[in-house]
C-alpha cells in the first residue's frame, strides 16, 4: 500500500515528546502547524489519550493529566476511534510482532491509513509488514 504523505499518525511517545518538549519537540510542532494550515492531516489514536492519561496521573496527578488530555484535544488532530479494520489488523500486528497492544493498535492505524507513524519508540523498529516511520531522537 502506498504511503500517504499528507497522513501522519502521532504515536503516544510523540505526543508526550511534544507536551514534555523533549527532544523532537521541533518536528512535532512543524507537523501541528502545516495541520493547522491543512497542508496535512495529524491522526491520535484513542489509546494514546488513555496512555497520556494514565502516565501523567500517576506522575503529576490526575489534574495535569486532564488538562494535557484537554491539551492535545485542542490541537489540529484528528481522535481516531475503534473500528473494526483497524481492531483486526492490530491484533494480526501484535499475534505476529513483539509490542504492547496500546503500539499494535496505533501501528494499524498508520498502516490502514498508509500514513506515516511519528515515535520514538523501538518497538516499532522491526515491525512486519514495516509501517512508513519518522523516529524523532530515543531517550538516552
Amino acid at each position: 500500500m502506498k504511503k500517504d504523505r499528507n497522513i501522519f499518525v502521532l504515536d503516544t511517545s510523540a505526543i508526550l515528546t511534544f507536551i514534555e518538549v523533549e527532544e523532537g519537540t521541533e518536528e512535532i510542532e512543524g507537523l501541528l502547524i502545516k495541520a493547522e494550515k491543512g497542508e496535512i492531516n495529524i491522526f491520535v489514536v484513542f489509546i494514546s489519550l488513555l496512555e497520556v492519561f494514565y502516565i501523567t496521573m500517576q506522575e503529576k496527578g490526575e489534574d495535569e493529566a486532564l488538562r494535557r488530555v484537554k491539551l492535545i484535544q485542542s490541537l489540529p488532530v484528528q481522535v481516531v476511534e475503534s473500528n473494526e479494520a483497524f481492531t483486526l489488523k492490530a491484533g494480526s500486528l501484535k499475534a505476529t510482532n513483539r509490542m504492547s497492544l496500546a503500539d499494535a493498535y496505533i501501528a494499524s492505524v498508520a498502516l490502514e491509513l498508509s500514513g506515516t507513524l511519528v515515535h520514538k519508540d523501538p518497538e516499532f523498529e522491526n515491525l512486519k509488514p514495516p509501517v512508513e516511520e519518522t523516529r524523532l531522537p530515543y531517550k538516552k
